[in-house]
């Protein structure tokens, strides 16, 4: 689950992170004129989209006078904004920041990771932020500090003070860095994160260590332990995708016209590789678990088929928990409630799979069947391309 800029920087609030003041946030809907914009200027006002490179996109303004952060903010939001992570297309700025600018001096990049091969949190940082770390990571290597850090003990203040050093922070904020550094592991770790990032971590003219900007990526699966990120808004999910989580099913919208149905992740995934080397493009990644029903399948169906893409439905299902007769039954059972108007494809394996072939076959239904995933994958994209 990505958090937008100023909900991570509401959690580096409550862990004593130093940022900037911030004035407020408006949506669409609001009116600008509600933001409260006190103290001396000037003001930047963000756009908060789930993207990088917002400033180079026009999401990033100066405003020197409460009248003209009103007005900037009023323009931003509807804007469509594309950038060079958004993969060329277009994201609506629903919601615009607006906080107290500074002059800056320096810039340092800082983040925390999940290092996945050393089963690990693990800083990453630079002491040239402000960036595309991804190019600096490519081209200078050598300016990427790495390190990491145990789970249960945090970052250890040896390591912090490491970590300062490396950086080359200034005396005059060593110490309130390395607190600061602890701090992000600690939210890392008791956020359920796989990424914690402040760019720029900037040090201002006046001497001052603050977190200009944030990026926190958090578990979904975790969320049972944070209310208040589950009862928040979902920024990424599409309205399909967030009626399926409301029942238990696993969905995710693709580019592709083949609807797909699996129970189980892994094969879900197998099945979207083998259509995909069939000359075809999945719709969808759906699972609808090891215990799917009757009631489930259906909802399945309607979900698959509120994509307009869709032009032929590919169920691929293995019975263990399950077994294939009853798989079947409830295939078709779903099929005559949906009223499915494109080509269907069944691949069903496992036990009673010949009891199952046979309910298939005997439904009266147009549902063709399959006796391999590769056979079941070429069916369907011969299928959609019909």
């Amino acid at each position: 689950m990505k958090l937008l800029e100023y909900e991570g920087k509401e959690i580096f609030e409550r862990y004593g992170v130093p940022m900037l003041p911030r004035c407020g946030v408006v949506r669409i809907g609001d009116g600008a004129d509600k933001l409260d914009i006190g103290g001396e200027g000037p003001w930047v006002v963000k756009a908060q989209v789930l993207a990088g490179g917002r400033g180079k996109a026009g999401g990033v303004k100066l405003a020197k006078t409460p009248a003209e952060a009103r007005e900037l903010a009023r323009r931003m939001l509807g804007m469509k904004m594309v950038t060079h992570q958004t993969q060329g297309k277009a994201l609506t700025v629903e919601e615009v920041l607006v906080e107290h600018a500074t002059e800056l001096d320096r810039e340092i990049y800082l983040s925390v990771v999940l290092d996945r091969k050393a089963g690990c949190p693990a800083v990453i940082a630079s002491a040239e932020g402000g960036m595309s770390i991804e190019e600096l990571a490519h081209s200078h290597p050598e300016k990427i500090v790495r390190l990491q850090v145990d789970a249960e003990s945090g970052l250890l203040d040896f390591q912090a003070r490491q970590l300062a050093f490396d950086l080359r922070i200034p005396q005059k904020n060593f110490c309130e860095f390395t607190v600061l550094a602890q701090r992000l592991v600690k939210i890392f770790t008791e956020m359920d994160a796989s990424l914690v990032e402040v760019n720029p971590l900037a040090i201002s003219k006046d001497g001052r260590l603050l977190a200009i900007d944030s990026k926190i990526v958090t578990d979904d699966n975790a969320l049972f332990r944070h209310k208040d990120l589950a009862s928040g808004r979902d920024h990424e999910s599409s309205e399909i995708e967030k009626e399926a989580k409301a029942i238990g099913i696993n969905y995710i919208g693709l580019d592709g016209d083949i609807g797909c149905m699996v129970n189980g992740a892994g094969l879900a995934m197998a099945t979207l590789d083998t259509v995909k080397m069939a000359g075809g493009d999945a719709a969808n990644f759906l699972d609808v678990g090891g215990g799917a029903t009757v009631d489930q399948i259906t909802k399945a169906f309607q979900i698959i088929l509120k994509d307009p893409k869709v032009k032929a439905v590919l169920v691929n299902i293995f019975g263990g928990i399950m077994k294939c007769d009853n798989i079947a039954s409830g295939v078709v059972e779903a099929s005559k409630k949906v009223h499915i108007k494109v080509p269907l494809i069944v691949r069903l394996e496992g036990t009673n799979v010949e009891q199952g072939k046979e309910i298939l076959a005997k439904s009266g239904l147009k549902i063709e069947q399959a006796d391999s995933l590769w056979e079941a994958a070429r069916k369907a994209v011969a299928a959609a391309k019909r």
